[in-house]
């Protein structure tokens, strides 16, 4: 797992990339979470491709416990991938509503990430 450090209008938002899953289990993300938190990023930038395919059926239930301590942490998300191929109304609600309200994002890029992120509030 590498980090790559973002800087955008002095908010700090580390960006997780990696060969392998990072999130398989809410423990994994409550891992990533804390370990970026206490490294004083802001914001966090993961790639869907490093999240288990599990996060994304939402009876799991991995995605709202993982995203609720993102919420208490007061720590932005966004994840970069393609959320088409999402076929079921619930995940693409889920999407929609996160991206609405901001403090977690699905978005298609990096750069629409850091412009996202940097926007504190």
């Amino acid at each position: 797992m590498n980090i790559i450090s973002h800087t955008v209008d002095e908010v700090q938002i580390g960006e997780v990339t990696s060969d392998k899953l990072i999130i398989e289990t809410v423990e994994d993300g409550l891992d990533l979470l804390g370990n970026l938190y206490y490294q004083g990023f802001d914001s966090i930038v993961i790639h869907e491709e490093n999240i288990t395919p599990a996060f994304f059926d939402l009876k799991t239930g991995i995605a709202g416990e993982i995203l609720q301590k993102f919420s208490n942490y007061r720590m932005r998300l966004a994840i970069i991938g393609n959320f088409e191929k999402y076929s079921s109304k619930s995940i693409q609600d889920f999407i929609f509503e996160s991206n609405r309200i901001g403090r977690i994002n699905f978005l298609g890029s990096v750069v629409e990430a850091l412009k996202r992120l940097s926007h504190v509030g």
